[in-house]
């Protein structure tokens, strides 16, 4: 049964890969759904240019207080806090913006309109940082190793402080690594997938750390779950697959599935100073509370997503494309 159907739903920061899936899903399921994005343009947000005309768009940037009026006017009764600065490696460069959109948004927002239903805030497995073992449980102390993760464990604290002092319906979620369709060359499958598909040489570390690597329709079916549970409320759940695969062994199976002539210089770079060596999530609680599991597995997400990206380079790099002849259009 669908939860959400009826319901006025809000999700900041829309038009990214992960949330813009979501978006797709609930429009398709024929609910009545709004986005907070920097700009009210469809150039900007091409991710769900076939749908645009469905979602209600609020033009907004979440450090600006003032610009997220908008939210008590359309009184969302789920919000799905999804708006975040998102770039790990970046982070160390980008410090103030990272704590600044990561706590000061998220502080912003959730104190924009306090009269929903249930608020879900989108953290990251990147909140755990350097464990000692793994799988990484709920219930362990977190120790963000970068400027992104200290800024998003930070807004978990600012919900955790609201839903323990105000008894505010919130819902914590900590997803894994994820991929799919529509995700930017700038994360890591998107990235290898390309190169491959381009036969571009590949460089990497010596691949020795592990990621749980999600599947991103595996993820939206847990976004949905949680904002539908009433057994979710007031608590942290992660998203995870509870398989750990390491980075060498993710280069090679792209490289394999999309018959590619890239050369592979494994170990051809260094390790990040702060690299996580294993990251994989205990998901006992969100079978428990979500009744949630990977309907997608990793092999099949994996073929879809490089079927996807085919299409996609055909669209984008091919000279003869329509995208290009429209590039190329003179005023």
């Amino acid at each position: 049964m669908n939860r959400l159907k009826n319901k006025r739903i809000l999700i900041t920061g829309g038009s990214g890969f992960i949330p813009s899936h979501l978006v797709r899903r609930l429009i398709n399921d024929n609910a009545e759904v709004a986005i907070i994005t920097k700009y009210n343009s469809i150039v900007d947000n091409i991710r769900l240019v076939d749908i645009w005309d469905k979602i209600h768009v609020m033009e907004a940037d979440i450090r600006n207080i003032d610009s997220l009026k908008q939210i008590a006017d359309y009184k969302p009764q789920i919000v799905y806090h999804f708006a975040a600065y998102n770039h790990v490696g970046d982070s160390f460069k980008n410090v103030s913006e990272a704590l600044d959109c990561n706590l000061q948004g998220t502080a912003n927002v959730i104190d924009a309109w306090d009269d929903y239903e249930k608020f879900i805030y989108i953290s990251t497995s990147e909140s755990y940082g350097d464990q000692p073992k793994v799988p990484f449980k709920e219930e362990m102390l977190p120790q963000p190793v970068s400027p992104y993760s200290v800024g998003k464990y930070a807004g978990e604290l600012y919900c955790r402080m609201k839903m323990e002092n105000m008894k505010k319906p919130i819902v914590l979620l900590r997803p894994f690594n994820a991929f799919g369709p529509y995700q930017s060359p700038r994360a890591i499958i998107s990235e290898i997938i390309r190169d491959c598909l381009l036969g571009k040489t590949i460089h990497s570390t010596e691949g020795k750390q592990t990621r749980d690597f999600n599947y991103i329709a595996n993820l939206v079916d847990g976004f949905l779950l949680a904002g539908e549970s009433d057994k979710a409320v007031g608590q942290l759940i992660n998203l995870g697959s509870g398989r750990e695969i390491s980075i060498k062994d993710l280069i090679l199976t792209i490289h394999k599935e999309t018959h590619s002539s890239s050369e592979l210089k494994i170990g051809s770079l260094e390790y990040r100073p702060t690299e996580i060596w294993r990251m994989v999530a205990a998901n006992d609680r969100a079978k428990d509370l979500l009744d949630w599991s990977p309907k997608v597995s990793f092999e099949e997400g994996l073929r879809r997503t490089i079927t996807w990206y085919k299409k996609y380079l055909e669209q984008y790099g091919d000279k003869n494309s329509p995208l290009c002849a429209l590039s190329n259009f003179s005023i």
